[in-house]
């Protein structure tokens, strides 16, 4: 099961960036530059951004749930399942809720229905909060999960796991313009990071071999395997 959820977020990075990816190349008068990917849920086809934003965070929620089965040395990395949760829960929370619409995207009505101003402001201001939530514990998962990288020996992963936090933090808190594009930016890096670090943890947990001991940075060895001395 532990490996079920830890495959959980091997595939939502993956999923999240390409459907967005593929509906941003694809929808008609959609502009990177100037529309942040959570427009992609108006229009007609608005329904599957909506959907990539729940299904990719309920894989995340599952990678979660993975991640708090997982020991930790020193308690230190602990604090990432929960943090993961939230991001999950957040992402959620931004596909049930649809961002206020503007820039002109998408053109023309939406599937027709006639739009009530304060359903709409209500509706923009959770998918705000769910977002702001993602990525906020988004960012701090990764310093969680750096800190159990580094006390387990595995330091690569920790310097690439405070880097995306440092890396993200910087894109989505600029206060000086580009919103849209920062935005996509920090969720490319982040859901990115979600998708190695899953596949990196899913590798800890392959069966080894009797008697093997784990070295530190998720490898193992042979017990007695080492070299002998001659004679």
């Amino acid at each position: 099961m532990t490996r079920t959820l830890l495959g959980c977020g091997v595939v939502a990075g993956p999923l999240f960036v390409a459907a967005t990816a593929v509906q941003a190349i694809t929808r008609e008068g959609f502009d990177p530059r100037r529309h942040g990917i959570s427009l992609l849920s108006h229009g007609d086809l608005g329904w599957v951004q909506m959907a990539n934003f729940v299904v990719s965070g309920l894989l995340v929620t599952g990678f979660a749930v993975g991640v708090s089965r997982l020991p930790h040395p020193g308690g230190r990395g602990a604090l990432a399942a929960p943090l993961l949760g939230v991001a999950g829960l957040g992402l959620v929370l931004a596909g049930a809720f649809r961002v206020r619409s503007y820039g002109g995207f998408p053109g023309g009505a939406s599937g027709g229905a006639p739009v009530d101003p304060s359903a709409a402001a209500r509706d923009g201001l959770l998918h705000d909060v769910g977002t702001v939530l993602a990525i906020n514990a988004g960012l701090l998962a990764c310093l969680a999960l750096a800190r159990r990288f580094a006390r387990s020996g595995d330091r690569g992963w920790a310097r690439y796991s405070v880097l995306a936090a440092v890396v993200g933090a910087g894109l989505a808190w600029w206060p000086f313009g580009g919103t849209a594009v920062r935005l996509a930016l920090v969720t490319v890096v982040l859901m990115s990071w979600v998708s190695l670090v899953a596949a990196r943890l899913l590798r800890e947990q392959r069966p080894r071999p009797q008697g093997a001991i784990r070295r530190p940075g998720g490898g193992s060895v042979r017990r007695g395997s080492g070299p002998r001395p001659a004679g």
